[in-house]
């Protein structure tokens, strides 16, 4: 895979195991590159942008599936999403002072997170857990024990500027017994337990892969690039404004004549004239 962002599903033949690796370099530079985050922010964001691309890989219709983690720290919220087609965002807000080598719990702080599935067309899907655990995988695994009842482990790692995850998940026994996949779960999981994030970061993806599971080659379909997306347009931000209301809209055009909305995301920056609120008016 010639792409530096990309997914990588596999899938372990006659067992009901798969696996997805995510790399990810461009994206999250652009996802970085438009906010000054200290060090311990980047590295939060870098592993929740490689979390959605994982969990992406379980939506089987066109929609998005974003996390958001809230809390009492000075990391007060932590929000990314990938859609189906493997487009990124994700943003960060922060206050204080930070350590560089603080666990979610103390960046974030008492809190839950949810992560939702948002699909085209049919209804939204909302999971919440409280944030326990020490890391952004171990939260994601109590997750996935809670609401999805999957066995599922995670390995995050971001760091210069780019961000990897692995991800195992143990399905429903249907290709094979139980107690075959029950046993192969084990030493697959034991397997990738011996992972160092440096070469999750660092090495090609068929190389890590290849060194992990030798004994049991996983079958690779294709893989599917990532980029840096950002949902935000035009119409988006009118229909923002229409939610305030004609009285709103009305103090805002008598007071400024004019508002200028900006994207948390990527701060690209929607500007609305006196005659563009009044238009806003009229259609409300």
């Amino acid at each position: 895979m010639n792409n530096a962002d990309f997914k990588q599903r596999f899938l372990f033949p006659e067992t009901d195991i798969r696996g997805e690796l995510v790399r990810l370099d461009e994206s999250l530079e652009a996802i970085l590159g438009t906010h000054d985050y200290p060090l311990a922010v980047q590295g939060l964001v870098g592993e929740a942008v490689a979390a959605v691309a994982l969990l992406a890989g379980t939506l089987k219709f066109s929609g998005r599936l974003s996390l958001q983690a809230q809390g009492r720290g000075p990391v007060s919220l932590l929000l990314a999403e990938c859609t189906h087609d493997g487009q990124l965002r994700a943003l960060a807000r922060h206050d204080g002072e930070l350590d560089t080598a603080a666990n979610i719990g103390a960046l974030i702080g008492d809190g839950t997170m949810v992560i939702t599935i948002t699909p085209d067309q049919g209804r939204q899907y909302q999971g919440i857990v409280p944030l326990e655990g020490d890391t952004l995988a171990q939260c994601l695994e109590g997750y996935f024990q809670q609401s999805e009842q999957l066995p599922t482990r995670l390995w995050l790692a971001s760091g210069n500027g780019r961000a990897a995850g692995l991800m195992l998940q143990r399905l429903p026994d249907q290709v094979a017994s139980r107690d075959a996949n029950r046993n192969q779960w084990e030493h697959l999981e034991a397997l990738a337990g011996t992972l160092k994030m440096e070469e999750l970061l660092d090495l090609p993806a068929e190389t890590v892969l290849r060194r992990l599971f030798h004994e049991t080659p996983p079958r690779l379909p294709e893989a599917q690039p990532l980029r840096f997306g950002c949902t935000c347009s035009r119409e988006r931000t009118e229909n923002a404004l229409l939610s305030l209301g004609a009285d709103e809209l009305k103090t805002l055009l008598d007071e400024d004549g004019e508002a200028t909305l900006t994207c948390d995301f990527c701060l690209s920056q929607q500007h609305f004239d006196a005659v563009d609120l009044a238009e806003l008016i009229r259609r409300l």
